[in-house]
């Protein structure tokens, strides 16, 4: 019989996700039958499933230490590069600035080195993660941004902290702001308002009226600076679907400077050929924690700036001056 002591750092999560988890190499069925079969049980009686992990839990499982060691995966850690760069960390989170370019998430096209791969081997190098203990927890990104999309992502290093953190995010309790240029004259600050929605090319569309499948979104702007022909902006983002800016922009006749997908193609090509600029300049900027969940209540009211790259600098002093 094998037995795990859960630790305080395990709390909170439900027993069968644990378990899923811990059986990395095995299906959910499997996991379900040996609840059903009572070979595994919590605190020395047959659990469902669905009981939350609490500090001191006991989990017994009646199966061979051969069949669990077949059923358990190991997770290996390759050495990655650490192309982002850190805003803010501590024992729970890392606030880090994604470059343009670098992947968020494995891909059909990006298999490793993405951004998440980069941060679990720079905690692991660091001795603050080890894959070999029984945590059944795995250090991870909570949010996205597009590849080409760069500025802040934040990073749990701990189930608590993941925990927070996609409450927050789910509940609006973080105020996420982004920078970008757009094509035309912005004169005043206003919200964007419609439905979101994928077509058939898997590109987003943003609709006045709802149709079926899709989803509201909300999109607040500012304008920052004036040129022209050229507005920067600042973006508030209230809901957080796909392309939802990129979309929303192009709908309201104010495409994003670089935007492939989304963009002015005659505009993108004037910047490529004067900047070599091939994506959109689109910056996620800074993050507001308000009313966090008590693990993670020490960031309340707390502001994290990522600055943007070189190339972002110096289009927008180009176009803008220093004003």
């Amino acid at each position: 019989m094998k037995t795990i002591n859960i630790l305080e750092e395990q709390a909170g999560q439900r027993f069968d996700k644990f378990l899923i988890k811990y059986f990395n190499n095995a299906g959910k069925s499997f996991v379900y039958k040996m609840l059903r079969k009572k070979r595994i049980k919590l605190n020395g009686k047959k659990a469902e499933g669905n009981e939350i992990l609490i500090k001191n839990d006991c989990i017994n499982m009646y199966i061979s230490d051969e069949t669990i060691n077949i059923l358990r995966k190991n997770i290996t850690i390759e050495k990655s590069d650490m192309d982002f760069s850190i805003v803010y960390e501590d024992e729970n989170i890392i606030i880090c600035n994604k470059p343009k370019g670098l992947i968020v998430h494995p891909d059909n096209t990006k298999k490793s080195n993405t951004l998440n791969d980069q941060l679990i081997y720079y905690i692991y190098k660091k001795d603050e993660y080890n894959p070999k203990d029984e945590s059944a927890f795995t250090p991870s990104i909570c949010n996205r941004l597009d590849t080409n999309t760069s500025g802040i992502v934040l990073f749990a290093k701990t189930l608590g902290a993941s925990q927070a953190l996609n409450f927050a995010i789910k509940n609006n309790l973080i105020n996420k702001y982004y920078k970008t240029i757009v094509y035309g004259n912005v004169n005043k600050k206003g919200i964007m308002k419609g439905y979101h929605i994928k077509n058939d090319l898997n590109k987003v569309v943003i609709y006045e009226n709802f149709i079926e499948g899709s989803k509201e979104v909300f999109t607040k702007y500012k304008p920052l600076k004036f040129s022209k022909e050229f507005t920067l902006l600042q973006i508030k983002l209230i809901t957080g679907k796909s392309h939802q800016i990129r979309a929303g922009l192009m709908k309201e006749g104010f495409p994003i400077v670089g935007d492939v997908k989304y963009g002015n193609k005659l505009i993108n090509n004037k910047f490529k050929e004067k900047y070599g600029l091939s994506n959109q300049l689109l910056h996620a900027e800074c993050v507001v924690f308000n009313n966090m969940p008590s693990k993670l209540s020490y960031l309340n009211s707390r502001k994290f700036i990522a600055d943007t790259d070189n190339m972002f600098k110096k289009i927008e002093k180009d176009i803008f001056g220093n004003i």
